[in-house]
């Protein structure tokens, strides 16, 4: 039997050199989507969100991410009702960030606000440990060292089997180090943003998961007369799954995670997992200039 999509999209360990590693599907489901307009609220249809959830799952997905502040809280309450006990499945989330209305986020890094942000996800989430809890987005009022010891206490109380980082710069990887075990990192980035491209070239000789949010970039950069439209028509795809496919070539420890809340989406994401760019297609996405 053929490889479905997701399977063909191949694995990646995370914590691999650890008593404690945890293997998962390279193209994951970002699940910050499925909420409503502005990231804020609930979805227009809930029963489609907890369709698009159980279909990423049918499809082979079983790595998601998501957030306290991606509604706030309801998208992980929507993960619990389409997927609990999610068995074969590595649910991430990530704390941090608050909300004032949609479109606006904050960060708050205090470290009672942090434990508190950890203990609503495991009661939303349904669990006693998060597989993978994300710092959200460090906070410039609170020292580093007081979030990462923060973050350090969980981990040691059993709260968080491992830790990740988003938005952060390679100086601040290499800070976060010396007080966690960071296994992973989520920064913007795509073909068409690369600002981050220092961060990747730091994780990927030492086998730190690279999550791209927005990989798919904006709507000109995947539209079907847009800078991909070529190579995306010579590898017999669409525009989006050939962002998705260059990102999977262009480092082994990307994982990404296109988040939607259509399943004719969904699926078309998912058969990125089956596009193999040649290295002549590559070089031409490589040389693109950027478009963020």
């Amino acid at each position: 039997m053929s490889p479905t999509p997701i399977e063909a999209s191949a694995t990646f360990t995370l914590a691999a050199d650890s008593n404690d590693p945890m293997t998962v599907r390279r193209l994951g489901f970002g699940a910050m989507r499925i909420t409503g307009a502005g990231i804020w609220g609930d979805p227009p249809d809930r029963a489609t969100a907890v369709a698009v959830l159980r279909e990423a799952v049918s499809q082979g997905v079983d790595f998601i991410d998501t957030a306290d502040s991606y509604g706030p809280g309801t998208s992980e309450d929507l993960i619990r009702e389409a997927l609990h006990p999610y068995d074969g499945l590595l649910i991430a989330t990530k704390g941090g960030l608050t909300r004032q209305g949609p479109d606006l986020w904050a960060p708050v890094g205090r470290p009672e606000y942090l434990r508190q942000s950890l203990h609503m996800s495991l009661r939303r989430l349904g669990v006693e440990r998060i597989d993978l809890w994300q710092l959200h987005r460090i906070d410039p009022l609170v020292p580093t060292a007081e979030q990462f010891g923060a973050i350090r206490e969980f981990v040691d109380e059993g709260l968080v089997r491992h830790v990740g980082l988003s938005e952060v710069t390679v100086a601040e990887l290499e800070e976060a180090d010396g007080i966690l075990d960071i296994v992973s990192v989520q920064n913007l980035y795509n073909v068409g943003d690369r600002s981050s491209e220092a961060l990747v070239d730091h994780c990927t000789p030492r086998g730190i998961g690279f999550i791209p949010w927005f990989p798919l970039g904006n709507r000109a950069l995947v539209s079907t007369d847009g800078p991909l439209a070529s190579v995306a028509a010579e590898a017999g795809c669409s525009p989006a799954q050939a962002a998705l496919a260059w990102l999977l070539q262009h480092s082994p420890v990307m994982l990404p995670i296109p988040g939607t809340g259509s399943i004719d989406h969904l699926i078309e994401n998912c058969e990125a997992g089956r596009v193999r760019l040649s290295a002549e297609q590559m070089a031409t996405l490589d040389a693109l200039p950027a478009t963020a």
